[in-house]
C-alpha cells in the first residue's frame, strides 16, 4: 500500500511561504498577524499529518492495525526509530515539536507564537525528512 504525502509536501510549501513572508512583514502590520497565525496552523497541521502518515507506515511492522491505531503520538515516532524509519534525534525533535504544541495549546499569545516560530526552520527541514522517509517505504 503506498502512503500519499502529496498533502504533507503542501503544507510544507504553505508554512515555508508564510515564514517567508512574515520574515518580510513589519510586526506592526496587521499582516504580520496573518503571516504568523498561518504558520502556527500549518505547524499544527503537519504536526497531525506526520503521525497520521507515520502511523500507516508503521502498520506493516505490526501483526495488526488495530495495534498501531493504539499507539499514542510520541509512541508512533518512538517506533518509527525502532523500524529505522527516522533517527533518534528526529525523533526527538518530533517528541518536542509536540510538547510545544501540547503545553501551549491555549495560549495563542504572542509568547507561544514566537516559541514556535523559533523551531520553524528545523521543523520544516525534520518534515521534509519524514515524507522522504515515507516515500523511500513506498519504493522497498
Amino acid at each position: 500500500m503506498k502512503i500519499g504525502t502529496a498533502y504533507l509536501e503542501r503544507c510544507i510549501r504553505t508554512l515555508d511561504k508564510a515564514l517567508g513572508l512574515l520574515k518580510q512583514t513589519d510586526p506592526e502590520n496587521i499582516d504580520y498577524d496573518m503571516y504568523r497565525s498561518s504558520c502556527i496552523k500549518e505547524f499544527e497541521i503537519i504536526l497531525e499529518q506526520g503521525g497520521k502518515l507515520l502511523r500507516k507506515a508503521l502498520k506493516p511492522f505490526f501483526h495488526s492495525s488495530k495495534e498501531v491505531d493504539k499507539l499514542i503520538f510520541k509512541d508512533v515516532f518512538r517506533n518509527g526509530v525502532l523500524r529505522n524509519i527516522i533517527s533518534v534525534e528526529e525523533c526527538e525533535r518530533w517528541l518536542e515539536y509536540r510538547d510545544n504544541r501540547n503545553s501551549t495549546a491555549h495560549d495563542y499569545g504572542v509568547h507561544f507564537a514566537e516559541e514556535t516560530l523559533a523551531l520553524l526552520p528545523q521543523f520544516m527541514a525534520d518534515a521534509w525528512s519524514l515524507a522522504a522517509a515515507i516515500q523511500k517505504l513506498n519504493e522497498d
